[in-house]
């Protein structure tokens, strides 16, 4: 009897208490609301984050074997071909001049897909170049990115349409149209000149690329040009994201023709698209690929360097075999959010002895990765959840051991230009900017 007395008692306690006042139910509508927001926030970052692959795997056939490029083939859905040229451009001052000539060049079509395309001295180059060719009769169509082009004025983009170029905004053929996955992206970069000669890489038609990466204002960069059958193969990534956004299929010699191969080179060259709708994951297989048939090097030269967790243990597992892992990241960051959910990713690979190491001069946007001097790839793909399981990429894998050796020349001058992160200044840096980087690393999915 007693304890329900005390239970009764208890009850009409609590019927009795004040009420509260209307600032404190406010505030517990705001905590109430904050909380779903952010529960709702994280079940999405954990619903597109890249996790078809999660365990730790092994290949026993090394990169420069018949059985690697046998099995990586066809899992990317692009086989390798050979004949084909390769040659590494570094920086604005190069790579440009050389896409504006293959475009002046152009006698049937172009095709260019962009991810950022921002106003200014570059983009007016590109606009005088296309414009040009598309009043000759070339057929020429440009896809961007819609938060690419924030920053393309309305004025240039019908400049490029008064000249007969056809100019769309990637999943939207019309104005009135509405993508309906506003986080998804292309991020690819390509541009194909009659289907026969290829470039893509990291670069963008924006100013931030001109130049020789000699100043903070301008961005360190490396694209690679292609001549050979594989182009063809780059043509086809970018027909995909026509048909997705106009229906219109890309078909017939002028978009691919027949190459001979032994007029062009000798290279094994594969390109491959990845992206959510056509091809999940092909960029992050492909990479976890090559890292786990690593024997002896694997250098990484990325923007946004942010594993995730397979690829930290698969990176941790070669360092177990021996092989020497070296990652330049950049110094300069255009994402202090970025580089804070980067470093959130370093202690376990530095203390594994991991080589870390920051550019210096210039914003360091390069995206590409060798392995033991033979594999190389690069393209649009960063090492990110965003590029491997959120955004539309292209990437060329190259099988060649002339091409690492000059992939390698250009990581060792990009090592001279950085200042290593040792373990030691990792681990002391301050408490609060640990704390930071460990809650910018939890949104990590999609930087």
């Amino acid at each position: 009897m007693s304890q329900s007395s005390s239970l009764l008692k208890r009850f009409q306690a609590w019927r009795r208490r004040p009420a509260p006042s209307a600032k404190a139910s406010r505030h517990r509508v705001w905590w109430i609301s904050i909380l779903a927001v952010v529960a709702l926030v994280s079940f999405f970052f954990w619903f597109t984050s890249a996790r078809m692959l999660t365990d730790r795997f092994n290949i026993a056939e090394p990169v420069n074997s018949a059985a690697f490029a046998e099995s990586i083939g066809p899992l990317l859905g692009a086989d390798f071909s050979t004949g084909n040229r390769v040659e590494l451009l570094v920086n604005g001052d190069v790579f440009f001049p050389a896409m504006l000539k293959a475009i002046g060049e152009a006698r049937k079509t172009i095709t260019l897909e962009t991810y950022i395309w921002a106003s200014g001295e570059i983009s007016d180059r590109f606009i005088e170049a296309l414009s040009e060719r598309a009043r000759a009769g070339v057929r020429v169509k440009v896809l961007c990115d819609g938060m690419g082009t924030l920053k393309l004025k309305d004025e240039d983009q019908q400049r490029l349409l008064d000249a007969g170029v056809d100019l769309l905004i990637y999943g939207r053929e019309h104005w009135y149209e509405i993508k309906p996955n506003i986080n998804h992206h292309t991020h690819r970069k390509l541009l194909v000149i009659d289907g026969r000669v290829g470039f893509t890489g990291g670069m963008c038609i924006d100013d931030k690329w001109g130049g020789n990466a000699d100043s903070p204002e301008v961005w360190r960069e490396t694209q690679v040009r292609i001549e050979g059958p594989v182009v063809r193969q780059m043509q086809a990534v970018f027909a995909t994201n026509w048909l997705q956004t106009t229906s219109h299929l890309l078909f017939g010699s002028d978009y691919f023709p027949e190459v001979d191969s032994s007029s062009t080179g000798g290279t094994r060259v594969q390109c491959y698209k990845s992206g959510p709708n056509e091809a999940p994951e092909h960029a992050r297989i492909s990479y976890l690929a090559a890292i786990a048939a690593a024997r002896h090097s694997i250098q990484i030269a990325n923007a946004y360097f942010v594993p995730d967790d397979l690829m930290v243990d698969m990176l941790l597992a070669a360092r177990e075999r021996g092989v020497r892992v070296q990652v330049i990241v950049p110094g300069i960051n255009d994402s202090r959010f970025g580089r804070a959910a980067s470093r959130s990713r370093w202690g376990k690979l530095l203390a594994a002895g991991a080589e870390i190491h920051a550019y210096q001069p210039a914003m360091f946007h390069s995206k590409m990765m060798m392995v033991d001097d033979f594999f190389t790839t690069i393209g649009s793909t960063n090492f990110d959840n965003r590029s491997f399981g959120i955004n539309d990429e292209v990437n060329v894998n190259i099988l060649d051991g002339a091409v690492a050796l000059r992939s390698r020349e250009i990581f060792e001058e990009d090592l001279k230009r950085s200042l290593p992160v040792t373990r030691e200044e990792f681990e002391s840096r301050p408490f609060y900017i640990k704390v930071l980087d460990h809650i910018c690393g939890l949104f990590r999915s999609q930087i």
